[in-house]
């Protein structure tokens, strides 16, 4: 319930990484109080250690505050009314879900020190200490409860440049290296951007709201939106009110009246707000609900972009060429959407090659379970159209391999009818926000030919669609590729690791069979494969300036370097 998911680590959405965010919080708090600026974090296999120089509990509340649900220090400082988690269990729910847990509080050359397993306190002590004042919080995560899992570096220290960005001057380490920043969402934009801006980043900070924005020569919008230091990908009402005050900026400062696509097309901006009594639209909090932000955060927008461009006339001209140019591009993209239309007159409203589920993204909680698989053939949707849930669960399926569309213009989408059909279906023709699914899952063989198609629709999505992997909307689908069985007993592997297991605990004489590809499994096996026990890995971007390079490396011209990777890398199977 507090921390959304379990998961083995392989992905950042998973409950370790929510037990340690729950541990910096609080020392992200203390630095929000002018109480230390320096957060130190390191990490040993399983075990981590969070150390702030923060104010430190008091000694006499330590065990309370570590184990005792809606105790905490945080009720009547006028501060802490704009963080995230105000109902007193985060550190208790790390404590719970532990298998180890030490909690050192230190306070002008005295400190207090608590141990727990598993909840439970099995020693205490009171003692002097040359240490500077601060908390020391020890954990790890418990296996009988997150089963095996490892964590993974490359996502720590993501969320840490994160903090990092939202709190300029706070310095945080995990194992030595160091994030800090002073320009706050101005040097997370920069960052994430590398060299693709196309003028010098605008920023704005008032007293509630801080933003920076840009635009690229990239298709779509690129948002990275936060609440009270908590990202929210999946946007909410503070985003769509910056989205409507910088159409309003744009065109008061222009004296013009462009299009929301024209401005909008290729804009890259970050969002910070911080409020109080915040009401997000799930437990995980990844979107905004409050309706009485939108009125400031208007006028806020209109403020900024407004200063920010009158102080910088040379970004305000390529600005204002960049909405030309967009809207030229709109004018000969209509011609082409239109040609495409009439084409599809003759399929009416049915969309070919889908059998769509009844229920979609924003019908209620039920929509929030919405899923489209994308599929590789016929064969393969077959035995998942048998098996899957009508409600929810929609399936897509590709005739052959789809086109490259690295380095290639938006109307190519409509002149090739696999891709248009997807797009269609997906519901995302004219913009994101009218996605019809709260998952994307590409579904492809586990062989050469699969591997390929993923890499096709990926490069699809991340050229015109970036901002649905951002969201955390696109994910891929895995299943077993043996099973292993004997008259009693059946076990599905995912690996060959798993499978010389389970043949050790069912013997030597027992049935292997290699799936090569998902039409082989049949709809009565399949049904477990997408249902509850559906093993999802989430498609995420580390920071957006790779993206460029990775995609001209992997699908661009690039053919002979391309060979000589493989040859380096090539691993035979003997």
């Amino acid at each position: 319930m507090y921390i959304g998911r379990l998961g083995d680590g392989l992905s950042p959405d998973d409950g370790i990484y929510i037990l340690l965010k729950e541990i910096i919080d609080n020392s992200v708090d203390e630095f929000i109080m002018g109480a230390g600026n320096q957060i130190v974090i390191n990490l040993e296999g399983k075990r981590i250690r969070v150390r702030d120089y923060g104010r430190g509990i008091p000694l006499g509340k330590v065990i309370e505050c570590v184990s005792v649900i809606n105790t905490g220090a945080k009720y009547n400082d006028d501060v802490f009314q704009f963080s995230v988690g105000l109902n007193g269990v985060g550190t208790k729910a790390v404590n719970a879900l532990s298998s180890e847990f030490r909690v050192v509080s230190y306070r002008e050359g005295h400190a207090f020190e608590a141990k727990f397993v598993r909840g439970l306190r099995v020693d205490s002590r009171e003692f002097e200490t040359r240490e500077k004042t601060g908390t020391l919080i020890e954990f790890v995560p418990d296996e009988q409860i997150f089963g095996e899992y490892s964590f993974v570096l490359e996502f720590i220290e993501k969320r840490l440049w994160s903090y990092a960005c939202l709190n300029p001057g706070l310095k945080l380490s995990i194992n030595g290296k160091e994030f800090q920043t002073e320009k706050g969402l101005q040097d997370l934009l920069s960052t994430e951007l590398g060299g693709r801006a196309l003028y010098d980043i605008g920023w704005y900070r008032g007293d509630h709201i801080e933003f920076a924005f840009t635009h690229t020569r990239e298709y779509g919008e690129e948002h990275f939106s936060f609440v009270n230091g908590q990202y929210t990908s999946a946007g909410g009402t503070h985003l769509s009110a910056f989205r409507e005050g910088f159409l309003k900026a744009i065109n008061e400062f222009f004296q013009a009246s462009y299009h929301g696509e024209d401005v909008r097309e290729g804009l890259a901006a970050a969002i910070s707000i911080r409020i109080k009594n915040p009401i997000f639209e799930s437990q995980t909090k990844n979107k905004l609900g409050n309706s009485d932000v939108r009125p400031w955060i208007l006028q806020e927008v209109k403020k900024g972009v407004d200063e920010v461009l009158r102080r910088n006339p040379q970004a305000a001209k390529i600005l204002q060429e960049k909405i030309l140019t967009n809207e030229k591009l709109r004018t000969e993209l209509n011609i082409v959407r239109k040609e495409a239309k009439e084409a599809a007159k003759k399929i009416e409203l049915k969309i070919p090659n889908l059998k769509d589920c009844k229920i979609h993204l924003g019908d209620g909680d039920m929509g929030d379970q919405s899923t489209i698989f994308i599929t590789e053939g016929l064969s393969a949707s077959g035995s998942m159209v048998s098996a899957r849930n009508v409600h929810t669960q929609a399936i897509f399926s590709l005739r052959g391999k789809p086109e490259n569309m690295f380095e290639r213009p938006r109307s190519a989408i409509y002149k090739n009818e696999e891709l248009y059909n997807l797009m269609m279906a997906l519901g995302i023709e004219n913009n994101v926000e009218n996605l019809r699914f709260a998952r994307i899952v590409i579904a492809t063989d586990a062989d050469y030919d699969g591997f390929h198609i993923r890499n096709l629709l990926l490069t699809f999505f991340l050229t015109f669609f970036e901002e649905l992997v951002v969201q955390g909307r696109v994910y891929l689908l895995e299943t077993p590729l043996f099973r292993v069985r004997t008259k009693k007993e059946t076990l599905y592997c995912y690996s060959i690791h798993e499978r010389d297991d389970a043949i050790k605990k069912l013997g030597q004489g027992s049935e292997v069979t290699r799936f090569k590809g998902l039409g082989e499994i049949s709809p009565a096996e399949f049904g477990q494969f997408i249902g509850k026990n559906i093993r999802l890995v989430k498609v995420d971007i580390q920071t957006l300036s790779s993206v460029p390079e990775l995609l001209n490396f992997f699908m661009g011209k690039n053919t002979p370097q391309r060979r000589q990777f493989i040859m380096d890398n090539l691993v035979l199977d003997l």
